[in-house]
């Protein structure tokens, strides 16, 4: 080859990179000037794994994991800009740790985006079906940045289809994943046909579109299969709207409660039997302020109404009359003013509630929410649902799942809500760390991905939005503005069915599927590659022995 052509293709090579960090940065929406979210995710998406394949395309394995590694680690740390907010904006840590701090997701992303790249070129690119091997491949991978080390699978491939309704209806059998899984194998197909230019590669290209046309259609018949329900309640979500940086201030705290309690009195006049609270709305400690307690309680006794408040749990030493732990958790107000039950939260966010390995980190380390403790928080023991009392006395309760900001990120932690027989999903949040980037409208639609997976209409309460109401099949019905004074209010279903979806009684089993499915491919091939070997030295020898 000349070094023209070679120089030529080198250029190829870096610019299908390069799109593919633009391409990934714009699969997710955005907040933009002027209040308006850009979301370009059900363009964008199918050209990603396109472009990665078409920036790989023959290289050697190590070779092709180095240059994927830097193409995500560029794209995802524009991607997480919204890190430098929490860390320095509302956590108060040096400017040069928060130019940092994005890099510490990306690398996480980017090292999972380099195993795929070394996988293909090494294994699936001269397989006989690369578009399916490479499409299982990409959904193992995401499984596993989910899921490995605690995970992190913000911007996972299959969100930015949160969008395409019909095709949600299959994440009620097989979760976000398979939307991963048809995203990729139309990418690989498009990069296939890119490169080689055969009819081959266009008719296969042609095929993958054709079944993802067909699993539009049969998406949309899964989906509107909606869970009826005989109970309909008119709930509200409420959006205090508090800086994240006044949430603590002492001299602030009747004005913060004052504004939670202004806007439930709001939503009762619409209405609400159940009225939502963020995450941490109230500003203090309900089980040690008899007097917090006594005016939340009030309202809810006064207005009939159900109440869940997110707030800071904790346990008590009776005798030595301190606290020895504390909780990110929801508490339970039922119509007469009494705290039923308190749910605290499992999934903590590292560096965020608790600093991992912290006799290792904890000297330049500390977690950003010191608001709410002064040392780490503690995980609360399962996922659970709580019992809300229904209709005029509380003998037929309904169950309720309450997952806690971060917690929503994890399909298998919110599908355990489900299979506990959750009827509703009461999401509380605090998005005020993110300031006004993309984060915010990402984390929604991770949310309403959550809905579309367990059937459940979600009743999402934000401190700064975005709050909304959002159906059963993942549909944002209502929602609010960020940075605004808010209540949200609507008549939701709340199911009465044990039987959730499949994707909730049965999990990530397309995804292990998916994993066992590679493996298998895998060990085959090195086990072709050891006969060829072997074969290749016996013909060696008996040639060696003839002459």
């Amino acid at each position: 080859m000349s070094s023209d052509s070679q120089s030529e293709m080198t250029s190829r090579r870096w610019a299908a990179l390069a799109v593919y960090a633009v391409v990934t940065l714009l699969s997710f929406p955005h907040e933009m000037p002027g209040g308006f979210a850009l979301d370009l995710g059900l363009l964008c998406v199918w050209f990603g794994p396109a472009a990665l394949i078409v920036g790989i395309d023959g290289l050697a394995p190590r070779r092709a994991a180095r240059v994927a590694f830097a193409a995500s680690l560029a794209g995802h740390v524009v991607l997480f800009h919204w890190f430098y907010v929490v860390t320095v904006l509302y956590g108060g840590m040096p400017a040069w740790l928060g130019v940092l701090a994005p890099l510490v997701p990306s690398l996480y992303v980017s090292i999972f985006t380099a195993l795929f790249a070394w996988t293909w070129a090494r294994f699936i690119r001269d397989s006989v079906s690369p578009v399916w091997v490479g499409a299982m491949t990409w959904v193992a991978i995401d499984w596993l940045r989910g899921h490995l080390m605690g995970g992190f699978p913000w911007a996972t491939l299959g969100y930015a289809l949160h969008l395409d309704w019909p095709l949600l209806g299959w994440t009620r059998w097989a979760g976000v994943y398979v939307l991963s899984f048809l995203a990729a194998a139309v990418g690989i197909a498009i990069a296939a046909a890119w490169r080689e230019r055969t009819q081959q590669s266009r008719h296969s290209l042609a095929i993958v579109l054709g079944i993802v046309v067909i699993a539009h259609g049969l998406g949309f018949w899964i989906g509107s299969g909606e869970f009826e329900s005989p109970v309909k309640v008119r709930i509200a979500a409420v959006q205090g709207n508090i800086d994240q940086g006044q949430k603590w201030d002492a001299e602030l705290r009747d004005r913060i409660l004052g504004t939670y309690l202004r806007l439930s009195e709001r939503a009762a006049d619409e209405g609400a039997e159940w009225i939502v609270w963020p995450e941490t709305a109230v500003p203090g400690v309900i089980e040690a302020d008899r007097v917090m307690r006594d005016q939340i309680g009030r309202l809810a006794r006064d207005r009939r109404a159900t109440l869940v408040v997110g707030g800071t749990g904790v346990d008590i030493d009776p005798i030595a009359r301190r606290y020895t732990a504390f909780y990110d958790s929801a508490f339970l107000y039922d119509d007469a003013g009494v705290v039923r039950d308190r749910y605290d939260k499992t999934h903590l966010v590292p560096f965020g509630e608790f600093v991992p390995l912290r006799g290792l980190f904890g000297r330049f380390f500390k977690a950003l929410a010191s608001g709410l403790s002064s040392t780490d928080v503690t995980a609360g023991a399962r996922v659970r649902p709580i019992e809300i009392g229904w209709g005029k006395t509380a003998e037929s309760p309904l169950l309720v799942g309450v997952p806690i900001c971060y917690e929503l990120l994890f399909p298998h932690t919110v599908g355990e809500f489900g299979r506990e027989g959750a009827g509703v999903l009461l999401a509380i949040t605090n998005d005020a760390w993110y300031g006004r980037t993309g984060a915010p409208h990402q984390f929604l639609a991770m949310t309403s991905m959550r809905a579309a997976e367990n059937g459940r209409w979600v009743v999402r309460a934000a401190n700064t939005g975005i709050s909304a109401i959002i159906d059963a099949r993942g549909r944002v019905h209502e929602s609010s503005p960020l940075f605004e004074e808010a209540v949200v209010v609507a008549e939701v279903p709340v199911s009465t069915r044990e039987t959730p979806t499949l994707y909730a009684r049965i999990g990530d089993v397309f995804a292990w599927s998916c994993i066992a499915a590679s493996l298998g491919f895998y060990v085959r091939k090195r086990l072709e590659e050891a006969r060829d070997r072997s074969g290749e030295q016996g013909f060696g020898s008996e040639r060696d022995r003839s002459a």
